[in-house]
């Protein structure tokens, strides 16, 4: 029998001890006659609920203790009335007879101002109109996913995005804007680009922007989470109010749905803005530690999340659940995903994809640091055979194409470095098991097929992370004109928008983005972060080129295989002893393709080359501009591949 009382004197030798519970009710359960409150935290003594009338300041109007079930460990209150709108805070008492701070709770579903405070809320006050008709967009393969990697601030910040709501969700709501040369931004460009799914940077509640002077430049990446589930408030119209924020992103998606644009979110449960998150509430139990005692610090942030317990498990996984319910979300970027367990990823991916099948998870393959969590246990790249339905970041191809990216002079192969053409073929084949490549344990890369799905892996070339392409390609080319560094753009984005893993763009790279040199930008101004869509204009061959290029692989199967066996049976790479020329020809209709065989080059060298054709062949992109219906016919001839290009051609 469980036993109820205000007062808790079961003091628990480990976590491994506590009592556990796995309902999906924490924190908050509103009706409009009663309000229930529940905190899981077997270890404290006392535990009451503070009300408030405002996010922010105002006197307590009500505060009680809550009751204890030793069964659970979960400490609960019913209030009876309707509760909607009203701000709250929960505090412990330790058994050292001392008081925590006032907390929302970890479960805190909305938040006032600055995320001090929850929020009781009737959900379906939030909803905009016809939410209830949203359509999430249909994804008939994962292979069909082009990524694009965006921050809210970013966006439409800059005069010149013609967009209203100047860094804020309803930015990514307005239609018809213009730049100052009346050509497409926002929303319009995105459909206009032909990606699939946004990404954004943190859009949880975060610490390190002052909601209050939410007017005054203030700018952060958002990767020092507050609280999980609830909204930042520096991207709505009135952080003051917790229910604007709600509404307004879900407004927010439901527009981008409308467009077929998925919507995909960047989560940080790897570590928290500071350990009183939830160490004020429930102590010591959601972070590692060494065998020592000593905090382990695998983020380089100061804590890391401990996944693999049962209720910190059990958090990420109602968490996640809860922004694909609630605010439909479809998929989710998991920072530093090696800090998480792969049995808690696994649980995560059966879990959302029974709720929506064509949910897209992937993440960061390493960690910041060393852990406590044995190797073969974490969510790293090396491990991704071990994760299902995950996919993880290309670092191989990443740095094989442009340069190490924290050795910032190193060429990469498009700017002549012969040193990385098999780590290229290794991420054109989605780092899985090809009999045409020769793996190297000795070597930083491609070291064995670590993949075993092309859906498995994302490719890309930069993020926000590092460098822009542009700012590491002329930093790594001092001497390269404008014209060079151009095509070594178009030629690095070529092998990523060509290759069987998913593409992943980086917000403006069509558009020639500078961060102004920049290598971290988390918290620069956004004189350097912004998006100047103006940039559109005086770039407008770039623009046209990738729009090209993604509808090109949109339209063409081939480049979109959807296993590692029709990746082995489809795709065959030539025997070109250049170390700067790669070559490979998609053939015989490869997934479906209506080109029987598709051939593709790419030149890493400055020098143009010549090479003999057999056959008749369409050329479809000559390294400047891409034309699927065709630039020029090909047959038995010797063609030259310009330096620092792409070729592909076609046959029926």
């Amino acid at each position: 029998m469980s036993k109820h009382s205000k007062i808790n004197t079961i003091q628990y030798a480990s976590f491994d001890v506590y009592p556990v519970y796995l309902k999906d009710d924490l924190g908050i359960s509103y009706t409009s006659d009663k309000t229930i409150v529940k905190l899981w935290s077997p270890n404290v003594e006392e535990v009451k609920i503070n009300l408030y009338k405002k996010g922010d300041g105002g006197e307590i109007v009500f505060s009680e203790n809550l009751d204890y079930d030793t069964k659970t460990g979960v400490w609960r209150i019913v209030l009876k009335g309707n509760y909607h709108n009203t701000y709250y805070t929960l505090q412990v008492k330790y058994n050292t007879g001392y008081w925590s701070n006032e907390m929302p709770d970890p479960y805190a579903k909305g938040v006032g101002v600055n995320g001090n405070r929850g929020l009781i809320f009737d959900h379906k006050l939030t909803d905009p109109q016809n939410w209830n008709t949203d359509k999430q967009p249909k994804v008939k393969s994962i292979s069909d996913i082009v990524l694009y990697e965006a921050h809210v601030r970013d966006f439409s910040i800059d005069p010149s995005s013609g967009i209203e709501n100047k860094g804020k969700f309803l930015g990514f709501t307005e239609k018809n804007t213009k730049n100052s040369y009346g050509e497409s931004t926002g929303l319009d460009h995105l459909q206009e680009l032909g990606i699939t799914h946004l990404h954004l940077l943190p859009i949880f509640d975060y610490k390190s922007i002052d909601e209050t002077i939410f007017d005054k430049n203030q700018y952060n990446w958002g990767y020092d989470p507050q609280n999980y589930n609830s909204l930042e408030g520096s991207y709505s119209t009135n952080p003051f109010d917790g229910l604007v924020r709600m509404q307004e992103f879900k407004q927010m998606i439901f527009e981008l749905h409308k467009a077929k644009i998925s919507l995909i979110m960047d989560v940080v449960y790897n570590h928290t803005s500071s350990t009183d998150i939830f160490d004020q509430l429930i102590p010591g139990y959601y972070y590692r530690s060494w065998p020592d005692g000593k905090r382990s610090d695998a983020t380089a942030c100061g804590n890391e999340f401990a996944s693999e317990r049962i209720m910190a498990r059990q958090f990420m996984i109602e968490s996640l659940k809860y922004w694909v319910k609630e605010y439909h979300v479809d998929g989710f970027r998991f920072d530093l995903m090696a800090v998480h367990d792969i049995e808690t990823m696994n649980i995560i991916s059966a879990v959302l994809k029974k709720i929506n099948p064509s949910i897209f998870l992937y993440g960061e393959g390493w960690t910041a640091g060393d852990s406590p969590l044995s190797i073969e246990k974490r969510a790293l790249k090396n491990n991704s055979k071990k994760l299902k339905n995950i996919a993880v970041f290309s670092d191989d191809i990443r740095d094989g194409v442009k340069g190490h990216c924290f050795n910032i002079n190193e060429k990469g192969f498009v700017s002549g470095n012969s040193n990385y053409k098999e780590v290229i073929e290794f991420g054109i084949v989605a780092s899985t098991n090809h009999t045409q490549i020769k793996y190297d344990s000795k070597r930083g890369y491609a070291q064995f097929p670590y993949s075993d799905s092309p859906t498995k892996v994302i490719g890309y070339v930069s993020c926000h992370d590092n460098h822009t392409l542009y700012d590491k390609l002329k930093i790594a080319n001092p001497k390269a004109t404008e014209k060079e560094l151009m095509k070594m753009d178009k030629l690095a984005n070529t092998i990523i928008l060509t290759s069987q893993s998913i593409p992943f763009l980086h917000m403006g790279v069509e558009m020639k983005r500078t961060k102004m040199g920049v290598e971290n930008s988390y918290k620069s101004p956004d004189s350097i972060n912004k998006i100047d869509w103006n940039w559109k204009h005086e770039n407008k061959e770039l623009f046209q080129y990738y729009k090209d290029l993604i509808a090109l692989r949109n339209n063409h199967p081939a480049f979109k295989t959807t296993s590692e066996k029709m990746i082995q049976k489809h795709l065959e790479f030539l025997s070109l002893d250049s170390p700067l020329l790669i070559g490979y020809t998609l053939k015989n209709y490869a997934n479906g393709d209506s080109w029987k065989n598709i051939r593709v080059y790419f030149n890493g060298d400055e020098k143009d080359t010549k090479l003999t054709i057999e056959g008749n062949w369409k050329m479809i992109c000559n390294g400047e501009i891409i034309n699927p219906n065709g630039i020029i016919n090909v047959q038995d001839q010797i063609i030259t591949i310009p330096g620092r290009s792409a070729i592909i051609l076609y046959q029926d």
